[in-house]
């Protein structure tokens, strides 16, 4: 394998000679040039111009690289279409390249070619001196400044020729005679003299002089390539190799994507031939088995990628190796070791005087704390820079010393998010979030821009502005997830599958899971098991809400064996609370209690996110409710109310108010019952969540009902009394009026329920609200309407049955 050069950089030289030579017409010069940039420089400029970035286009580099190695046809594609600069008819910028490529027709001609190159650069002032002297005219037209991109890479590439060595010089010219020889029936078309020889001019001057002997020779000169046989070696370099490589890491660890398999079986086959394999393709390897959930093997690639590393740089890259480890033993579930390998890397680091190490572990662990804070309760206890908001004041003072702007604008996301997860200032997380965009943006971070819309996504959840927080959504999708990682885009899709599932669309949210999802990207253990998980819990809600419970149940079986070390707490607590539901809708109270209570415990121990133990608190009324002792939830549903509101958690709070109007109606205060849920219902409707809204609307029918029943006591009341005065008679016929207007908004406010009822798409609801409807009616005398309500309970009890045996 060469270690620089490859045919490949001879047809970017030529393609340099024709720009200089000024044979590229004007249409063609940005194209030529941003391939010749793409293929020198680390940055891609064909893919910032592609009219479709995303995470299909993110590995078109690795394929441009690898195709422009293995064949020319990429020259093709892109001079072909283009005139010649001399306009002559039927010739176009294709035929003046293979004229270059042509041209070079013996190892000679090869040597006179690299020769030449210095030609096309600036001259020096020493160079332009002597040229003066001596009476020479500097040369004019497009000259390349020595210190330019496309100039820095002529003067490599002569440079690494006048190192070579002749066997690799030879080697260098039989690979680029194979790499020229497609173009052989296009350039015999073009030159009709063109021979069967013609490929090396020493074999055309000699053929004469050796006679049949020639064939022999150029056989035993060039091997197979002659005869079209295949020796499997491609025309690649140590440079071309390592450069692949970088690119590959940098996409997995951007990104959080997996290698594509054909740019992998690609790659593999240039690695090959090589006698020696870079010490980066360990470390590929370990990040493609870390990514495909291959612990044995990541764990493997890890111990030799930094075997190989350290024995020529000491323990200066020790606490890397630990570093990655913690990292992969976490992703693992291997949490005690990962906690214990991490703290020997911040001592390590410490020790190395490594700033950048170590205020990347004390990140890592602040998360892997709040993550798992029962693990690291002792840890806290004993740390001299505190836990929570004194460890996040460090890591930002700490990186703004060190100038770690990723890490300052980490910390300030985490600061807002410890805000709202301890119930205190919007102002403040809003700050923090403000301050964090504003370097984000500053320095055009867009990796960054995923964590920041998403903590904003939150902010907006937590205010009930459900519109808002769908639109941030968007937003990013559409405009900052060709940049971002991976992960922070499937939450994002995530997020919106879950606000449509709370909208009762359950195949719009199946279908923005399927098709909002690169396939490619989902090869990765982690997304992968995130992306089921996360469909699984979307259908185990769908399923409750029809009520089939022997289908969530099976559902839950198989969520409840995934252990709570292998999935994220709030992905945890949405399937304890789907759980708690589904033991309510089974009548099974018992079991639901001891589980609320013991979640309940838990959580006041670990200090976790307010808003999850509102839910607790407020699944508990709900428990007491379907019990048929509402009452004893006053206390619990008020402390609930007091929390969300102190927090200005809206959403939370308007269900409390909800639960708290239930409680009044049980008491029989109904005014204050209808005054609650007239207050929330507006609000409610922002946070367009159909069955909370369907909820307060059968909350405010029950109250209304409730007064209209105390309303028809007092007509009946007046009317035992026997009372026959004017004023009398008009109070019971006021009275009469009263009740009827009530009964009619009762009627009002089910028929509003059982619409969101049906977004949502609950059976049980929606049965239970048809049966409130038919019993008003029939209170009414009104027997037809009572009968069709009746009649569509039955229709959809019905349906209810076929669809379980379905």
């Amino acid at each position: 394998m060469a270690r620089y050069l490859t045919p490949a950089k001879i047809g970017l030289l030529a393609l340099i000679e024709l720009y200089v030579e000024e044979t590229v017409p004007n249409d063609a010069i940005i194209p030529v040039l941003s391939f010749l940039t793409s293929h020198i420089l680390d940055s891609d400029l064909q893919s910032t111009m592609a009219s479709t970035p995303g995470a299909a286009n993110r590995w078109g580099r690795a394929e441009r690289t690898i195709g422009l190695v293995v064949a020319v046809k990429d020259f093709e594609d892109l001079l072909l279409p283009f005139p010649a600069v001399d306009r002559l008819p039927g010739r176009r910028l294709w035929d003046r390249f293979l004229e270059k490529l042509w041209g070079i027709d013996s190892l000679d001609a090869l040597q006179t070619f690299f020769s030449r190159q210095p030609r096309v650069l600036a001259r020096t002032r020493e160079e332009l001196r002597r040229m003066t002297e001596l009476g020479e005219e500097p040369p004019s037209g497009i000259l390349l400044a020595r210190n330019s991109p496309l100039g820095a890479f002529v003067r490599k590439a002569v440079l690494e020729f006048t190192r070579l060595q002749f066997h690799h010089s030879a080697e260098l010219w039989k690979a680029f005679v194979k790499y020229r020889q497609p173009t052989v029936s296009y350039w015999r078309r073009r030159n009709p003299q063109c021979g069967r020889l013609s490929f090396d001019s020493v074999l055309m001057e000699g053929q004469h002089e050796w006679g049949s002997f020639t064939d022999v020779i150029a056989v035993t000169a060039y091997g197979g390539i002659l005869m079209d046989e295949e020796d499997g070696a491609l025309p690649v370099s140590t440079d071309d190799v390592e450069s692949l490589l970088e690119f590959q890491i940098d996409q997995i660890q951007k990104y959080g994507a997996r290698v594509p398999a054909e740019i992998k079986a690609k790659f593999h086959a240039m690695l090959r031939d090589s006698h020696v394999v870079p010490s980066l393709s360990h470390y590929l390897n370990f990040s493609d088995a870390w990514r495909s959930g291959d612990y044995p093997s990541a764990f493997d690639y890890l111990h030799r990628y930094f075997d190989y590393t350290m024995q020529n740089r000491d323990r200066l890259f020790y606490h890397y190796a630990l570093m990655n480890l913690a990292i992969v033993q976490s992703d693992f579930g291997c949490h005690k070791e990962a906690m214990a390998t991490m703290l020997e890397t911040i001592s390590t680091a410490r020790e190395n005087k490594d700033n950048t190490c170590l205020n990347f572990c004390l990140n890592w662990f602040y998360h892997f704390g709040r993550a798992h804070p029962d693990l690291v309760q002792d840890l806290e206890a004993n740390s001299m820079i505190g836990s929570g908001k004194e460890a996040l004041a460090f890591l930002r003072a700490k990186a703004k010393e060190t100038g770690m702007l990723v890490l300052r604008s980490s910390a300030l996301l985490s600061e807002a998010k410890l805000n709202m997860a301890n119930g205190e200032s919007i102002a403040g997380a809003m700050e923090h979030l403000v301050r964090s965009s504003h370097i984000i943006v500053e320095r055009n971070m867009k990796s960054l821009f995923g964590s920041q819309l998403s903590v904003a996504t939150s902010l907006w959840d937590r205010l009930g502005l459900s519109y808002l927080s769908t639109m941030t959504s968007e937003v990013f999708l559409r405009v900052h997830a060709a940049g971002a990682c991976f992960d922070d885009e499937l939450k994002m899709v995530c997020r919106l599958a879950g606000t449509l599932a709370g909208k009762g669309k359950y195949n719009e949210a199946f279908a923005k899971l399927e098709d909002g999802i690169d396939k490619n990207s989902l090869r990765a253990a982690k997304p992968n098991q995130y992306w089921h998980l996360y469909r699984g819990l979307v259908k185990l809600r769908r399923d409750l809400h029809h009520n089939d419970l022997d289908t969530a149940e099976t559902l839950l079986a198989q969520l409840l064996q995934i252990g709570p070390e292998e999935l994220d707490p709030d992905v945890v607590f949405i399937i304890d609370s789907l759980h708690i539901e589904a033991l309510i809708r089974r009548k099974d109270f018992d079991a639901a209690y001891e589980k609320i209570e013991r979640l309940i415990a838990k959580f006041r121990d670990d200090h976790r996110d307010l808003s999850l133990r509102i839910r607790l608190l407020l699944a508990k009324a709900h428990l007491f409710d379907c019990m048929g002792r509402p009452e004893r939830g006053f206390s619990i549903t008020m402390r609930a109310a007091s929390l969300a509101w102190r927090a200005r958690l809206l959403t939370l709070l308007w269900q409390a108010v909800g639960a708290l109007a239930n409680i009044l109606n049980a008491m029989g205060e109904f005014p204050a019952a209808v005054q609650l849920v007239e207050a929330a219902l507006p609000r409610s409707m922002e946070s367009e969540n159909a069955f909370n809204t369907g909820m307060l609307y059968s909350i405010l029918a029950d109250a209304r009902m409730g007064q209209a029943g105390r309303a028809g006591k007092a007509k009946q009341a007046m009317t035992a009394m026997g009372e026959t005065t004017g004023a009398a008679a008009a109070a019971a016929s006021l009275m009469n009026n009263k009740r009827t207007e009530l009964f009619t908004k009762a009627h009002e406010a089910l028929e509003c329920a059982f619409n969101h009822f049906s977004a949502a798409e609950d059976l049980e609801k929606q049965c239970g609200t048809l049966a409130k409807k038919a019993t008003l009616m029939k209170v009414l005398g009104d027997h037809a309407r009572a009968e069709e309500y009746a009649a569509r309970y039955m229709a959809l009890k019905e349906a209810d049955l076929v669809g379980r045996a379905f």
